[in-house]
């Protein structure tokens, strides 16, 4: 991962003398967080090695509605939302094309074996499992979140080091998205009655009289319960990449703090092993939301 142009250019002006800082010679350590936040954040620019490429000459007026603002304008994590998902369609269009060609019965080679084997992997394993009956329907929708969230994942650890996941805006549209397909898998599966009963539920084998009591502890409990789904699914994406990218850029930092060459080399070997670490948690991140989402919709679905 490469540091973002503020990163250099900060050290530069420690170098040459200005700011007040912790280290002689040095970066202050004060200015840290603000190049790990300018990195991490979103904004109207792309930064990489040697410059850097505004965005505000596609600046978009911002909408008002009521007294939210909705602002449109191209930012970094949106150019890298889209750019995913042309790859994830320019990846998995052709696959399946070829897949369908092939026919069943013949076996596919190279890539199209690795993505045939990862999709009947999520298919059988992840979906049916957990969704149970007419489960397939939903291996569509699961499979495009995994690998849509694990393509935004993968840009964080190239040199441009943009990653949309750890926006939590992000992550609660994604959780967002999840939270309508569960509530409306659970609505065509169980009708409006049985759907009603997983709001306002009553356990059964109460005597009369508790009925109402319960009714009215539990029908808060139940829709705090359908609430937290979504902001688990949001939050855990989000804390963990975010974690990630925010300790490596701290690493790196000590170089510009401490300007010595035993502090770079120290520094270079812990973020390199933490950005290992890192493409297992993009992994593993994608494959956790993807399989909670269809572990809540088998929920949803078997209320009963």
């Amino acid at each position: 991962m490469s540091l973002s142009r503020a990163l250099q250019e900060h050290a530069q002006e420690a170098v040459e003398g200005a700011a007040t800082h912790s280290t002689e010679g040095g970066l202050p350590f004060d200015e840290l967080p603000n190049f790990i936040q300018h990195h991490i954040a979103d904004a109207k620019e792309i930064e990489f090695a040697g410059g850097h490429w505004s965005l505000e000459g596609f600046h978009i007026d911002p909408v008002h509605f009521g007294g939210l603002t909705f602002d449109f304008s191209l930012t970094r994590h949106l150019i890298v939302l889209v750019l995913t998902a042309i790859l994830v369609s320019a990846v998995f269009i052709p696959v399946a094309r070829a897949l369908t060609k092939r026919g069943p019965a013949k076996a596919p080679s190279g890539f199209g074996n690795a993505m045939e084997a990862m999709i009947l992997y999520f298919r059988n394993d992840v979906v049916r499992t957990n969704i149970g009956h007419d489960a397939d329907g939903y291996t569509p929708f699961i499979l495009t979140i995994f690998f849509f969230i694990l393509g935004m994942n993968l840009f964080g650890l190239t040199p441009i080091g943009i990653t949309p996941t750890g926006n939590l805006s992000v992550t609660a549209a994604l959780a967002l998205i999840s939270f309508v397909v569960i509530e409306i898998s659970g609505f065509r599966a169980l009708g409006a009655v049985g759907y009603a009963k997983t709001i306002f539920y009553i356990p059964p084998g109460l005597p009369g009289f508790m009925k109402l009591p319960m009714l009215v502890i539990m029908t808060p409990v139940e829709i705090l319960g359908k609430l937290t789904k979504p902001f688990a699914l949001a939050v855990r994406l989000f804390a963990n990449m975010m974690a990630g990218h925010t300790l490596i850029l701290a690493i790196m930092g000590f170089i510009f703090v401490y300007q010595s060459y035993a502090v770079g080399v120290g520094a270079v070997t812990i973020a390199s092993a933490i950005m290992i670490l890192e493409l297992f948690v993009a992994f593993l991140q994608a494959y956790i939301f993807a399989m909670l989402t269809s572990v809540f919709i088998g929920l949803v679905r078997h209320a009963h």
